[in-house]
């Protein structure tokens, strides 16, 4: 029931809507045609007025001619004649339009009497050169000529064609006017009309609506508050009608849901409370580790004051002993500024480390990079590097087209890495081990890969080995700084650095740098 009647009610809604909107875009279309008809209108005048003024401009230029002897500008005649063109065909055409639109009946005569001014305008301009060209204005029959053009033709034909043509499309726009008037009069009582009858229609439905549907919101409403109580059974035992059928089930189903779902919370937050527990276990655990990494940077501190002490403690014992000496021989002096000149260095290069740490913390590594062959830098390296150990051998092998393969880096920095990995692989292994380096390139990556035959990294310390301050439990050279430094440096170059090792058969460094 509810049903055929909300149908029945959104029909005539629908309909009566419809017909407003169909009224709407008809009458939205008679005004914007009314509204262009007003514009053409419009640009007559304005092209009758300034055709007006062009022409009598002309026609001033030929009667100083004629008065006053000048030599008129034939250029500028021309130019105003050329106008003068335009303007009658603009007018013409949008005459046609006009008349196209409007009918014969409001446009009678506007495009006769466009070709009527055309005329006019071609007379005047032939008889002024007429006159021009007898070069005698003194004869009767010359000075009669002149009055007939200046008095008749130009003073009454002219101007009453352009009075003519103004005064009609006056007319014009005063009768597209009154027509747009008459259809706003015209949508106003029909707004009203439509209004009248539609506004019972919907006070009737708000009335019918509130009528028929209270009975069952209620009912619906003291079923939620049941269950907002708390209270899950069968919040609706009344039978309702069709329409509210389906709803008083969903409602009855979700007090079931409910009921369940209450369960389903108590098991949760024991759940909950087991997880918690478990949380803070791994909460204590990362304390626990947290607590390792500040006595690790205790430890640094430690470690950076000592081994800034020990060269600062050289460099000022060296200066003492050498300045308290009475008479020294330039070997003396020499063998002092080489040991403060060595420990300089080793502070030179322990600050470095430290800086470059720092700025890449702070996101500001500057990198100077350039276009390198790689093949050729890491080649140069290992030369180095097999120079300063003659006892070693070292092993470089290349694997794809890099021959050819240049990288925009920072030559010094990749430089740096290789350096620090080279060292790393001489420092945890034999003289008699090789030491293996392999590039290999594809179409998106290139990578350098470092292998040595030493006793390798311990599980437990290789996945330690790239954090700062951390160095291995059997070697307590350095601060743990070079292998944080390279990773740095390579991940700048939008890189990774990756270390696997396999307990006493040696460890592997790889560079991987992308090549776009």
């Amino acid at each position: 029931m509810y049903k055929r009647k909300l149908f029945f009610f959104g029909v005539i809604t629908a309909v009566v809507v419809l017909i407003a909107l169909l009224c709407a875009a008809i009458t939205a279309q008679l005004t914007r045609e009314n509204v262009k008809q007003s514009t053409i209108a419009q640009t007559l005048l304005s092209e009758h007025q300034e055709l007006s003024s062009i022409s009598y401009r002309l026609f001033k230029q030929f009667t100083d001619e004629v008065i006053f002897g000048r030599q008129a500008n034939q250029s500028e005649i021309r130019k105003k004649t050329e106008i003068i063109d335009r303007l009658l065909n603009n007018i013409k055409s949008l005459e046609q339009k006009q008349r196209e639109a409007l009918g014969l009946e409001l446009t009678a005569g506007s495009v006769e009497d466009t070709e009527e001014l055309r005329r006019i305008i071609t007379k005047v301009i032939t008889s002024f050169d007429k006159v021009i060209q007898s070069n005698d204005y003194s004869m009767p029959s010359q000075r009669d000529q002149l009055r007939n053009l200046l008095e008749i033709t130009i003073d009454d034909e002219f101007r009453d064609a352009i009075n003519t043509a103004l005064a009609r499309q006056s007319r014009v726009v005063s009768g597209i006017n009154a027509r747009i008037d008459m259809l706003n009069t015209a949508v106003v009582w029909f707004t009203m009309i439509m209004a009248a009858i539609s506004l019972p229609l919907i006070v009737y439905g708000c009335y019918w609506l509130v009528n028929q549907l209270y009975q069952p919101i209620v009912i619906l409403k003291d079923a939620t508050n049941t269950i907002a109580k708390g209270q899950y059974g069968q919040p609706i035992s009344i039978k309702l009608d069709d329409e509210f059928e389906e709803l008083s089930q969903a409602i009855n189903k979700l007090a079931e849901r409910l009921k369940e779902n209450e369960k389903i919370v108590s098991e949760s937050q024991k759940k909950l409370a087991f997880e918690v527990e478990h949380r803070t276990i791994q909460l204590t655990a990362a304390n626990h580790e947290l607590t390792k990494i500040d006595a690790r940077r205790r430890q640094f501190l430690s470690d950076v004051s000592h081994e800034l002490r020990t060269p600062l403690t050289i460099i000022r014992g060296e200066a003492q002993v050498t300045l308290r000496l009475k008479s020294a021989e330039e070997s003396e002096y020499r063998e002092t500024l080489k040991v403060v000149l060595d420990q300089s260095i080793l502070l030179s290069r322990l600050v470095d480390d430290l800086l470059t740490l720092t700025r890449a913390e702070m996101d500001s590594l500057t990198l100077n990079k350039s276009t390198v062959n790689m093949a050729q830098l890491v080649q140069s390296e290992i030369n180095k590097w097999t120079r300063l150990h003659e006892e070693r051998k070292f092993i470089f092998e290349a694997k794809g087209d890099t021959e050819h393969l240049e990288l925009n880096v920072d030559t010094s920095r990749i430089q740096q890495v290789l350096s620090v990995l080279l060292d790393n692989a001489c420092k945890y292994s034999t003289k008699e081990e090789v030491i293996t380096t392999i590039i290999e390139s594809d179409k998106d990556f290139f990578s350098i890969s470092i292998r040595d035959k030493g006793e390798g990294i311990p599980a437990s310390e290789l996945e330690n080995i790239f954090k700062r301050f951390v160095r291995f439990s059997k070697h307590q050279e350095g601060l743990g700084l070079g292998l944080p430094i390279a990773k740095t440096i390579v991940e700048s170059h939008d890189g990774q650095l990756k270390a696997e090792s396999t307990k006493n058969l040696g460890s592997i460094f790889t560079i991987v740098l992308p090549r776009k």
